[in-house]
Formats: C-alpha cells, sequence, structure tokens
C-alpha cells in the first residue's frame, strides 16, 4: 500500500539486507541464520509485500532478546513416517525452523512423490512466499500454511478464535501463478505496517474497530481486527489451516498462541509445509506448457470496466520485484528511523541518536 503523505527512503535491496543482517546478529542470531533471515524480510519487501519486510525487526529483535525467539535453536523431528512428520521448533526462529522444515518436505517428495511437515513451538516466519518458493524451484508444488495471533472472530462469533492464517501455493517452473493470502481481506501486518509508516488511514473494507464496526482509521483496526475474507467462508478456510497446523502437529490452539506483539509468552504459533512432485504426475515441461495456457486463456478474458487487464496470482509481486530491484525498495520514513534507532541501541543501549540522513522522496 503506498504511503499516503508519508516521506520515503529509497534503499537497494543488497543495503537493506546487510542493515536487517547486522541488526539481527547483534541481537544474537548467529550470522547465517541472520541472513536467512533478513533475505526473507527484504525478499518481502522486494515483492512489495512490505507489511512482511522489514518493519518486522524490531519486534523480532524484542522477541529474541525477552527469550521468547530462542537464538541458535534448531528444532528437532518429533515423529517420522512415509512422507508425514511432525516438527517441535523448539520456539527457534521461525525463519531457521522453516528452513528446516523445507529441506525435509524436499527430501521426502522426491523419495515419495510427495512430502508434508506439520510444525509446532514455532515463531513467525515471514511471508509464507519465500518458503513456497524454496519448494517449487525443486521442481515441487509446494504449499505452505500457518496459524497466527488469533485476531478474528469466527462467522457468527464476537470474540476472536482464529488469526489471518495465510495460504501459499507455489508452482514449478518459470513465472506463472503464486497464490499468497490471508484468510481475511488483508494481513494485520499490513495494518502494522500502515500505523508504523504513520499512515492515519488504511483502505475501505480492511478491517473493523473493537466493536466489530468498519473503520478505515488505522488507531482504531489497530484495536480491532482485519476484515474476514468471505464471511463463513473465509471462516471455513481459517478453521481448515488451523486443523493443519495446529490440531495436527500436537501444538498452541487458537487463543493459546501468542503474537509477536505479545512480549509475556512465547508465540508457539504451528505452521504446515506440503510439496507435490509434479513430474510423478506429467513431465515438467508438459504442466509448464498446459499451466502457460491456462493462465493465458485467464488473462485473455475482457477486463470488467475500471480495468486495463486481468491479472492472475503472483503477477503484480513479479512486476513490483522487477522494478524494485531495478530502482530500490521504498521504506517508509518512520520505519527507516526505527531500524536506525533500533541499531543504536543494540550497539549502545544508553546513547541512542537519530538516523542518519539519507535519499528521500515524497510520493506524488
Amino acid at each position: 500500500m503506498p504511503h499516503q503523505g508519508v516521506e520515503e527512503v529509497v534503499v537497494s535491496h543488497d543495503s537493506l539486507r546487510e542493515l536487517a543482517c547486522e541488526l539481527l546478529t547483534k541481537a544474537g542470531l548467529p550470522p547465517d541464520d541472520a541472513w536467512l533471515t533478513a533475505d526473507s524480510l527484504v525478499a518481502a519487501n522486494l515483492r512489495a509485500v512490505d507489511s512482511h519486510g522489514v518493519q518486522l525487526i524490531p519486534p523480532y529483535v524484542a522477541q529474541i532478546l525477552a527469550n521468547n525467539i530462542k537464538a541458535g535453536v534448531r528444532g528437532e523431528v518429533a515423529s517420522e513416517d512415509g512422507a508425514c512428520m511432525v516438527y517441535d521448533a523448539q520456539h527457534g526462529v521461525g525463519q531457521v525452523t522453516a528452513n528446516e522444515c523445507c529441506k525435509h518436505v524436499i527430501r521426502m517428495a522426491k523419495q515419495f512423490g510427495m512430502g508434508s511437515v506439520t510444525a509446532r513451538e514455532a515463531n513467525h516466519f515471514g511471508a509464507a512466499a519465500y518458503w513456497a518458493q524454496i519448494l517449487s524451484r525443486e521442481g515441487l508444488m509446494g504449499m505452505v500454511f500457518c496459524n497466527a495471533t488469533p485476531l478474528v472472530a469466527p462467522w457468527q462469533g464476537r470474540d476472536a478464535r482464529f488469526g489471518t492464517n495465510p495460504i501459499c501455493v507455489s508452482l514449478p517452473g518459470p513465472n506463472l501463478w503464486l497464490l499468497d493470502m490471508a484468510t481475511t481481506t488483508v494481513a494485520m501486518n499490513r495494518i502494522y505496517e500502515a500505523q508504523a509508516s504513520g499512515d492515519p488511514e488504511v483502505p475501505v473494507g480492511w478491517a473493523l474497530n473493537a466493536e466489530g464496526e468498519p473503520t478505515t482509521s488505522t488507531a482504531e483496526a489497530v484495536k480491532g481486527s482485519p476484515m474476514p475474507l468471505g464471511g463463513y467462508k473465509g471462516s471455513g478456510l481459517s478453521f481448515l489451516i488451523e486443523i493443519l497446523c495446529s490440531v495436527l502437529s500436537g501444538g498452541a490452539m487458537s487463543t493459546q498462541v501468542g503474537g509477536l506483539r505479545v512480549m509475556d509468552r512465547p508465540i508457539r504459533t504451528s505452521q504446515f509445509f506440503m510439496a507435490l512432485d509434479v513430474a510423478r504426475f506429467m513431465p515438467l515441461d508438459e504442466f509448464t506448457e498446459r499451466m502457460t495456457f491456462l493462465v493465458n486463456l485467464v488473462k485473455a478474458s475482457r477486463p470488467a470496466k475500471g480495468y486495463d487487464e486481468v491479472l492472475v496470482a503472483g503477477e503484480p509481486e513479479w512486476r513490483a520485484e522487477a522494478e524494485r530491484l531495478a530502482n530500490g525498495i521504498p521504506i517508509a520514513a518512520p520505519i527507516w528511523r526505527s531500524l536506525h534507532d533500533l541499531r543504536e541501541k543494540l550497539m549502545n543501549p544508553t546513547n541512542s541518536r537519530p538516523a542518519p540522513d539519507a535519499p528521500s522522496r515524497h510520493p506524488g
């Protein structure tokens, strides 16, 4: 979402990843773990999914310093039977344990034609697309789900029981289709990102206030919840993801889950990773040819009034990535300052200084 009227700093992806890696290392992560975590966050910024980008570093660091996220922990296999695994993340860094789960899924899918891992006692792992694409780069159809902080009431209810519970599916081959969506209209981190950026309003349809009424006020949205996706249908999808992630793993369920901004207990999120070996169904080239035909058929539909073209899942993010790789990543100035303030605090807790000047631009 563009930051309306908010000053932006434009940073190259390499420089942003270097800063993110430095902050995470100073917070206590081993260098390789810091790089992986930083890379996943900057990858989200490159795809213009800024809600899951470097704005998450301050809460990550706070959770690491509180020992809710345990640096250096990789977790362990709790059980494995054929193509099915339960993984105990043991409160390790979300990106680190997700990477371990992906390795196991790839191994099983190559052996059995499919692999599945349900993980418990995990932490926030950034955007699900990062992990689904790791799977698809191996010639697999990658599927990644995650439960999250309970912020959304079930259909016909008023008390929060589900998180934004994302769904992601990534296909092997060229960039044709990549679904990455919350089961709410937007992920809650998009609302937090608007708050951190200083945006006073969020778009219509994004959020409910604390009374369950639609709102465009960022301040009210932060106190409320994201808008449910498709009423009872979105609620059903959230429930399904809760089953795959937390029920099946033996992990924390619903209100037992903490959150990045909950400091008095571990986060305890659960995740589900699955991969199908496309080559077990048909040659990969044939799959790509059939997918290309389907995508082109869908895009050939005449655009509805008010639209110039039909887009398929993944297309806006791939276009944003190409533009941002070439021209840099815009970061809202308040987020940029918060990163540098954090850097100063980590270097010298008793003496923090304002963020350095950086090239900036004002929207419009």
